[in-house]
């Protein structure tokens, strides 16, 4: 019987070379605190969205189309909000296109 050489572990081969281990290929497995090659795709689909330059027309399509629709909007923000712990800091401040949620 002839011995198979062993072979290296991944993760083992990537902390011999000093760097951190890489995440399992395969979606489906269980990472833990959150999905970090999820975290990678949607990171970098954001990026690619934001470059095509069409997140000026997705916000218009996103808009309320009714005054209806936006009061329901508003409550249901109102909702929402009334269920957090406290408010997020980020969203008082005003950013260079004059968003922020001040006046809501």
């Amino acid at each position: 019987m002839t011995q198979q050489p062993k072979q290296q572990n991944p993760q083992q081969a990537s902390q011999d070379k000093n760097l951190p281990p890489k995440p399992d290929a395969d979606l489906g497995t269980n990472q833990g605190e959150g999905n970090v090659e999820a975290g990678r795709h949607y990171d970098e689909q954001t990026r690619e969205f934001v470059r095509s330059g069409k997140v000026d027309e997705a916000a218009r399509r996103a808009a309320p189309q009714s005054s209806k629709e936006a009061e329901d909007l508003r409550r249901a923000e109102q909702e929402g909000r009334s269920h957090a712990k406290e408010e997020d800091p980020a969203l008082g401040r005003r950013t260079e296109r004059g968003g922020g949620s001040q006046g809501r």
